[in-house]
């Protein structure tokens, strides 16, 4: 990457808890050629693994911090260097109070978070909607015995809701790199929500579509749901609210547990 494909590759980063819309808000905005808005993300982890390698006893028998630096500081610009878009959503919970360390200390350049909001509850509906509609879905291979047993587990305090939870509440810290887009708002009013993300970022407004969606695809690349679960990636052709029957299902203790968890 030349330094001036460098300076004009902007990127953002999409924060979200799982079935917060991370998916149907990619398939909108990669309908406009100049953005790859990604599936799940990686980088943060490469950087993240990169670095505690400084915990090493290899590392610290031969300390040359500066190197190792210099492989951190290149991450983004690196993994990113043959994608064609100039605008790069990342989806990651990279305001969580380390991940943000690392990116202050080692991406050295400005970048804004897009992050969605969904009350928690709702959040679990649609993971219990999703993996009693689908046996293979990875919650159904940890033998739990019940709903309570698998919402809890996937509200595990290292798993993706807790993480991009811990990231949402330390946005607040930072308005100024923000932009706040509730689920329910953009299915209600999606091309009134999209302009605000397009003002946000200081792009002019493309003409997006909000019937006959594509599922998601970058650069060729697609989700392989496979491993994760038939149809956990799938969206609708069309935005639109949906009611969502298994909300009424949730046991007590869990709604006890997270409920107050609204945005």
């Amino acid at each position: 990457m030349t330094l001036e494909q460098k300076k004009n590759k902007q990127l953002l980063f999409l924060v979200a808890q799982p079935r917060s819309g991370n998916t149907l808000f990619a398939s909108i905005m990669n309908q406009n050629p100049e953005i790859a808005c990604t599936p799940n993300s990686i980088t943060l982890e490469i950087i993240k693994d990169i670095s505690l390698l400084k915990q090493t006893d290899v590392f610290q028998n031969y300390p040359d911090h500066k190197s190792l630096d210099n492989v951190l500081d290149v991450v983004y610009d690196t993994y990113y260097k043959d994608w064609p878009q100039p605008i790069i959503i990342d989806r990651g919970p990279v305001m969580t109070i380390d991940n943000f360390e690392l990116m202050q200390k080692h991406f050295k350049r400005p970048f804004k978070c897009i992050v969605l909001l969904r009350d928690v509850m709702d959040v679990l509906a649609s993971y219990m909607k999703w993996y009693t509609e689908n046996p293979d879905a990875f919650v159904n291979r940890y033998n739990c015995k019940n709903d309570e047993e698998k919402l809890s587990k996937i509200m595990n305090k290292d798993g993706a809701v807790a993480k991009n939870l811990k990231a949402i509440k330390n946005s607040y810290n930072y308005p100024g790199l923000c932009h706040y887009v509730k689920y329910n708002d953009l299915v209600a009013q999606p091309e009134q929500e999209i302009r605000k993300v397009y003002q946000f970022i200081g792009l002019p407004y493309f003409n997006h579509k909000f019937e006959d969606l594509q599922q998601v695809e970058v650069n060729g690349m697609k989700y392989d749901d496979t491993i994760v679960g038939k149809n956990m990636h799938n969206i609708r052709s069309v935005v639109r609210k949906v009611n969502n029957p298994y909300i009424d299902k949730i046991p007590e203790r869990i709604k006890q547990k997270y409920g107050h968890i609204r945005f």
